[in-house]
């Protein structure tokens, strides 16, 4: 059994689909469903006895207590966060809670946990922290991709919660001996994203005759990487990691933010050509940069490929087509997920 959080969202989503069609081991699911979190999302797993779902804030220390005694699991995966940047700027306090707060609760409730287990399972247990690029900062055109050793100089409220929850579990390792494992990841892209952020917002966008936001000049470059290829990085470092390092996860897939949207132009041309014969690119508009906006972010995956054989299988061409694909097949999916909450925000950010 692995007890996993986050999971009603996109990567962890993506993670619990992953994990059941390749393994029998159950997974209990912690989420709170906050605006991001969709139970759309498992609503194939709704009958397999190998998901359990919780609906519960990591930062419940009553709760999270409760489910690991009842289940103890042999691993806790922590997916939990708040991630969206531009939601950060507005409202920086909820990052603060939930990436930051919230791991320390989850910390301490697990390290309970794992102080009260016998000696062979202590050994063998595992607490695995997802976390993101954007703790590193920022790159110039020439500096080399973000290695492991990068200090960290985060640049958004989010990228400064994210490395507070990294610096605590690294914390939580050194000082109490807990088993972690941390892995920071490139932008992730993929099925049952959000559509706030930039793929599924243009792909939707397109679709229904909109204008396609673009910050600034659109040259800020990010290394994309397919959620399945994630996943899969994730499990093998929950196999075979080191307890106490790093690993960071890209997909060698450098691109600037204005080739990402002209590329699905191009594929929603072949897929879905617009009913007036234009193309989709003409639907492109730039808007007023967002503060504070990284320029680049690239990351040196070579570390987890030499050390557990993983790299990704997607190229970026491949995966956007199923990418694409995905979203032109599952109109429900997007229905439900498109609220009137969510056009009110996308109303006041892009205006």
């Amino acid at each position: 059994m692995i007890l996993v959080t986050g999971c009603a969202g996109f990567i962890g989503s993506n993670f619990v689909h992953t994990w059941l069609a390749e393994h029998d081991e159950p997974v209990v699911n912690l989420d709170q469903l906050t605006y991001a979190g969709n139970l759309d999302n498992l609503s194939s797993l709704a009958k397999d006895p190998r998901h359990i779902f919780v609906q519960g804030d990591i930062g419940d220390r009553a709760l999270v207590d409760k489910l690991l005694a009842q289940h103890k699991p042999r691993a806790v995966l922590n997916f939990a966060a708040e991630s969206h940047v531009d939601r950060s700027i507005h409202g920086p306090g909820d990052f603060i809670q939930t990436n930051v707060v919230g791991t320390f609760n989850l910390l301490e409730s697990v390290r309970a946990y794992w102080s009260a287990l016998p000696a062979a399972e202590q050994a063998a247990f595992r607490f695995l922290h997802v976390s993101t690029d954007e703790v590193y900062g920022t790159l110039a055109p020439q500096d080399p991709p973000f290695a492991e050793t990068n200090p960290f100089e985060p640049n958004s409220p989010y990228a400064a919660s994210k490395a507070s929850s990294d610096h605590l579990v690294r914390a939580w390792h050194h000082t109490y001996g807990l088993p972690v494992l941390t892995t920071n990841c490139s932008n992730n892209y993929g099925p049952f994203h959000f559509p706030e952020k930039l793929i599924p917002l243009v792909i939707l966008n397109a679709l229904a005759g909109k204008p396609l936001p673009i910050y600034g000049d659109g040259q800020q470059v990010r290394d994309w990487l397919f959620v399945t290829d994630h996943c899969h990085a994730i499990a093998r470092v929950l196999e075979a990691g080191r307890v106490g390092e790093t690993y960071n996860v890209g997909g060698w897939n450098e691109k600037a933010n204005i080739d990402v949207v002209k590329t699905i132009c191009a594929r929603l041309d072949q897929l879905r050509s617009r009913s007036d014969g234009k193309p989709y690119a003409e639907q492109i508009t730039f808007v007023k940069d967002r503060p504070g906006h990284d320029r680049r972010y690239a990351i040196d995956a070579r570390k987890i490929e030499r050390e557990l054989g993983w790299k990704p299988k997607e190229t970026f061409e491949s995966g956007i087509e199923k990418t694409v694909q995905w979203y032109l097949d599952h109109p429900e999916w997007v229905q439900g997920v498109t609220s009137g909450e969510y056009r009110k925000w996308i109303g006041k950010q892009y205006g």
